[in-house]
């Protein structure tokens, strides 16, 4: 079965930056909307950005500012520029694709931790 894959989680200083890659293990035909949501233990998974076909973009309001999403159409991949990281900025971070068809997708997720 076609997974989303992640990649460039890891473990950063407060204050410093990682990009997140997001991209599908197969074939996966018209893909609407792509998006990031986090995951800490004991909390609802949060919607942390998301973008759709077109380019339109909307954010967390925690992250704005901060995050930029951003993706490659042609090849059904969606990246996550992270700046000026905090500590609660702490969880696992999933990737999720939607076709027009609304078939879900789902990553199985990149741990990124931000130290003080």
């Amino acid at each position: 079965q076609v997974q989303l894959v992640e990649s460039g989680g890891g473990l950063v200083q407060a204050g410093g930056s990682l990009t997140l890659s997001c991209t599908p293990s197969g074939t996966i035909f018209s893909i609407n909307t792509m998006g990031w949501y986090r995951q800490v233990p004991g909390k609802q998974r949060e919607l942390v950005a998301r973008i759709t076909s077109g380019g339109s973009t909307n954010y967390a309001d925690s992250v704005k500012g901060r995050f930029t999403i951003s993706r490659d159409n042609v090849k059904n991949t969606v990246f996550l520029q992270m700046n000026s990281l905090k500590p609660e900025d702490t969880a696992v971070y999933l990737c999720n694709g939607i076709t027009w068809g609304l078939e879900t997708y789902w990553g199985q997720g990149t741990q990124v931790t931000v130290s003080s």
